[in-house]
């Protein structure tokens, strides 16, 4: 056992998972499982964490480069209005592409919302950046 998958099963311990919870211990084999393919693999230190920074940009369905905004990147989903097929948060609709969550609203107990307002223009090539954190009063 590779000593990967045993400090995971340590942190696993220290958080009481998987405890009783049969979703819980499924997710737990699954990252397990994960950690020994990538232990197998046999990465040095400067290929496991270029291997890790693209991982988590494909599995979390980002782009690992700048959209270009080409035709063969949008898909209709509705009468004019275009998602673009690498990275769904971005859409464009009478020719102006714009990123739905932008802005992500904060209230002051800390809860966050999107709305209509947190779209932003996109001008391509375009790389996704960290959103605007905008505070805002409590909603009524």
């Amino acid at each position: 056992m590779s000593n990967l998958v045993k400090h995971a099963q340590r942190e696993f311990e220290a958080l009481g998972w998987p405890g009783d919870c049969d979703m819980q211990k499924l997710i737990c084999d699954n990252i397990i499982e994960l950690l020994r393919t990538f232990a197998d693999q046999g990465h040095t230190g400067s290929t496991a964490p270029y291997v890790l920074w693209h991982f988590q940009k494909l599995a979390n369905f980002n782009p690992i480069t700048p959209l270009t905004g080409d035709d063969n990147e949008w898909v209709e989903v509705g009468d004019g209005l275009f998602q673009n097929n690498r990275d769904g948060e971005i859409f464009k609709k009478n020719g102006s592409a714009y990123w739905i969550d932008g802005k992500i609203f904060r209230e002051p107990g800390g809860a966050t919302f999107t709305s209509f307002d947190s779209r932003v223009p996109v001008e391509f090539p375009w790389t996704k950046p960290e959103p605007e954190i905008v505070d805002v009063d409590a909603r009524n």
